[in-house]
């Protein structure tokens, strides 16, 4: 890439007129450097990242814009899965490229190091946008980033990470409405004006200035997080009466009681109260609207990097942190859950050399996109520590399956000491109860799995209490998960699942590919 800025070292014009001839030489050469400094540049990358958004539970349906500017004009992953299923540990693996047990992010709490100083002195300073900021890309940070960024006891709305020339960051959990964004380390306070305010359009159409303000000469990089599907659910107002007809799905795992599972997945009331039901069904259709504009969101920018002669340039990843549960095993709405619609997330790939219309089933994870997005702009990923691995020879077709035949999932459940207001007569160490007492997390839900996609399609998990309770899956068979079979398997696989489990537990950078 050319370092000089356009037209610095031209010679004055006004020079004598021998010295003309050289002065034609020499910007006749800066102008080649220039052309060819942007045919080869590396190419823009732009990272979309939902919050709450679930396959399993059809939450693709609104995406429709989504669905054909991405996915058909390029990759979906039907086998995409983040690595822990909730917020703030698993934005952090995917900036850091990292599982829970090395970036030490375990739930949304500063307790739980998220965004705390020891995150930011840590992870933080390795996460993939500092090594994008190497390569020269320009970069725009707009929305959500983990839930306790902003608090006082971390910097506050002054610390902005490394590696972000434009950083537009939501102060705390996500919020459409009513919040404080840092703006480049400096508080920025908004209310509720649809037009000023609505933090899905807002992050577009700050993204959408610096695409105009940006320099030719170098890539860029832009990381949306829009706060949609997660509550409050605030539909945008052209939005808020749609999909009025619709009900959250009665299939698969609805409403059932989750008899052979671990205890927290026992005490939900089944059948389920129609208090709750309703309660579901309303929080359904408001997280389908929400997503309307984040589909807006992608038409528009996608159209406008058409409209600068980038998108044939551009790789465009849309995705989620976790996704999401509405009445499965009769817990109400939330994900921490160690199930299939809890880990599986949507991932959607678009760019150069990437052909049209493929469903690919290889399995990726969350970890696995800043080493890919790394390997797109010329990074030697090799050197760094991270734990996942790059997709892109699959995105491109330059390479056979991925050699990942299996992969971690862990969790460290949360609680409250006391008892939750929201449900007293359950006593301590529960969490997130409601609505009806219905309780979703605990301090001994924690739990790793294993995960396996190719030879036997299982799930393995273990959880972390004085029980030692394990559950196993034949996801072949039994899709939903349904029945927990660990009674039923050979022991010997349980015992193979066992020291997987184990080695995974304790694996950093290469040493989590290469277990076998």
């Amino acid at each position: 890439m050319a370092s000089s800025k356009p037209g610095s070292g031209i010679r004055n014009p006004h020079r004598k007129a021998s010295e003309g001839a050289n002065a034609l030489v020499f910007l006749t050469l800066l102008t080649c450097t220039l052309r060819c400094s942007e045919g080869t540049k590396a190419s823009n990358i732009v990272l979309i990242v939902a919050d709450d958004l679930d396959v399993e539970l059809g939450g693709m349906t609104p995406m429709k814009k989504t669905t054909t500017l991405i996915g058909n004009a390029g990759v979906t992953f039907s086998n995409a899965y983040t690595v822990t299923p909730l917020c703030c540990p698993s934005r952090s693996s995917i900036l850091s490229g990292r599982y829970p047990h090395n970036h030490m992010v375990h739930n949304n709490s500063l307790s739980g190091n998220c965004s705390s100083s020891d995150w930011q002195k840590g992870p933080e300073s390795q996460a993939f946008p500092v090594y994008l900021s190497k390569q020269h890309y320009q970069t725009f940070y707009g929305g959500k980033y983990l839930n306790q960024y902003g608090v006082n006891e971390a910097g506050g709305v002054g610390h902005v990470p490394p590696g972000w020339d434009q950083w537009h960051a939501l102060v705390g959990n996500s919020k459409y409405y009513n919040y404080t964004l840092s703006v480049n380390g400096k508080a920025e306070i908004h209310g509720d004006n649809y037009e000023k305010d609505y933090l899905t359009d807002l992050i577009l159409n700050r993204s959408l200035t610096f695409l105009e303000d940006r320099s030719p000469l170098h890539p860029f990089f832009i990381m949306l997080c829009p706060p949609a599907p997660h509550s409050p659910w605030t539909a945008a107002p052209q939005y808020q009466k749609s999909f009025d007809d619709v009900k959250a799905p009665r299939d698969g795992s609805f409403n059932k009681p989750g008899k052979d599972k671990h205890w927290l997945l026992r005490q939900p009331v089944n059948p389920m109260l129609n208090s709750s039901i309703e309660y579901l069904d309303n929080a359904f259709r408001k997280r389908w609207q929400t997503l309307l504009s984040v589909d807006d969101m992608v038409e528009k920018l996608v159209n406008k990097l058409e409209a600068i002669q980038e998108l044939n340039n551009t790789f465009i990843f849309f995705t989620s942190d976790n996704g999401y549960h509405t009445g499965q095993f009769s817990l109400p709405t939330d994900k921490r859950q160690l199930y299939e619609f809890d880990i599986r997330v949507p991932l959607l790939v678009r760019g150069p050399g990437i052909k049209p219309k493929q469903i690919l089933q290889d399995p990726v994870v969350t970890i696995d996109l800043p080493l890919t997005i790394l390997d797109i702009a010329g990074v030697n990923i090799s050197a760094l520590n991270m734990d996942g691995q790059s997709f892109l020879p699959q995105l491109t077709l330059s390479h056979g399956a991925s050699s990942r035949s299996y992969f971690l999932v862990e969790y460290t459940g949360e609680g409250n000491v006391l008892e939750d207001p929201y449900c007293p007569k359950l006593g301590p160490g529960l969490a997130n109860c409601f609505p009806d007492c219905v309780c979703e997390d605990a301090f001994n839900n924690t739990y790793a799995c294993v995960r396996t996609l190719k030879g036997n399609n299982l799930q393995y998990c273990e959880f972390a209490d004085n029980q030692s309770f394990v559950e196993v899956y034949n996801m072949t068979a039994d899709p939903h998960q349904l029945e927990n079979i660990v009674k039923k398997v050979d022991p010997a696989l349980l015992q193979a699942m066992n020291q997987r489990l184990i080695k995974l537990q304790s694996c950093q950078g290469k040493s989590c590919q290469d277990i076998k």
